[in-house]
């Protein structure tokens, strides 16, 4: 074991504020949605009551399923907790297990497989979303053996989004927090924070160690514009902020402890065709995470985490090809 008070390794010792990682521990669990995404990139302006011309792509997708699905294809030894539709139980855990991933699946007898119709126009999307058997799975289904064996459990928004009730969530991150396992937390949307509330999402994830938010989710959260200014206050709430920012990279702040926030880093992004942008930033939380979990250095991190983005982007669905 060894120890760092600044380069970013990810393990803080209550005590006295420095980060240890611990070697012996490299798996990731990942829990949250599973979704079955229809992509559509229209070949010209939509015509409205009229027929357009489009490729239409049926993927596998889900923002926490497509970051395990790129753990899993980077070589991270990563469980996955969801839940989808019992007719697409067999289905979805063959998909997860082809990209490396141990998935552990509930199939629900009522509710379908969620399902998002994404409407792509160069590096913008639309869309148009329903969360079917998403809605039903709770943070208990993450067992206590899946973390005493993790590293880092990592979840996204979307399990937050729309339910009444925070305590399941809040008690999976204290669950984690007694074991010594990281937390890492991807907003998702900055959509559906503006409807759930941010302070009401930032109470919910306290004691999260690391945060991917875009930048339209960061604008969300603090109601500031500069991404230097974003990165800066939502790092008094957590030991690493990771800001992306599309084309224009990424800026990365690190709190080692008693509010000594460090300079950010800003990492830049990989000139590469945009075929579809979904799932960008579900691969650049892998990479990151991958990278993360076995070097404890941010910036490095950030770096692997661009690569997997870049990788993302340039093939249509939100997992690896």
């Amino acid at each position: 074991m060894w120890r760092a008070t600044t380069c970013g390794s990810p393990r803080r010792s209550r005590s006295n504020g420095h980060w240890a990682p611990v070697p012996e521990r490299r798996r990731i669990v990942v829990f949250g949605d599973v979704i079955d995404d229809v992509v559509v990139v229209p070949r010209g302006p939509i015509r409205a009551d009229t027929d357009t011309a489009s490729s239409i792509r049926r993927r596998a997708g889900g923002s926490a399923a497509n970051t395990a699905a790129w753990l899993g294809r980077l070589g991270a030894a990563v469980d996955f907790v969801g839940m989808v539709g019992v007719d697409d139980l067999e289905r979805h855990r063959e998909l997860l297990a082809r990209s490396g991933v141990t998935p552990h699946l509930t199939g629900h007898p009522d509710l379908p497989t969620g399902s998002i119709v994404v409407i792509v126009d160069g590096e913008q999307r639309t869309m148009l979303t329903e969360t079917g058997a998403n809605a039903a799975m709770t943070p208990d289904a993450v067992a206590d053996d899946l973390l005493d064996a993790a590293a880092i459990v990592h979840f996204t928004g979307y399990s937050l989004f729309g339910r009444p009730d925070d305590t399941a969530l809040r008690s999976l991150i204290a669950r984690a927090k007694a074991r010594g396992v990281l937390v890492s937390v991807d907003p998702g949307s900055a959509g559906f924070l503006a409807d759930f509330g941010a302070q009401r999402f930032l109470s919910a994830v306290a004691g999260a160690d690391v945060l991917f938010p875009s930048l339209d989710e960061g604008r969300a959260l603090t109601g500031l514009a500069t991404p230097e200014e974003i990165v800066a206050r939502l790092a008094e709430d957590f030991a690493v902020v990771v800001l992306t920012l599309g084309t224009d990279g990424v800026l990365v702040a690190q709190n080692p402890g008693e509010n000594m926030v460090t300079e950010p880093i800003r990492i830049d992004a990989i000139d590469t065709e945009i075929v579809d942008p979904t799932g960008a930033g579900d691969a650049f939380a892998a990479g990151f995470l991958d990278q993360w979990v076995r070097t404890g250095d941010a910036a490095g991190a950030a770096r692997a985490g661009v690569l997997a983005g870049a990788r993302a982007v340039a093939t249509i669905g939100g997992r690896p090809a």
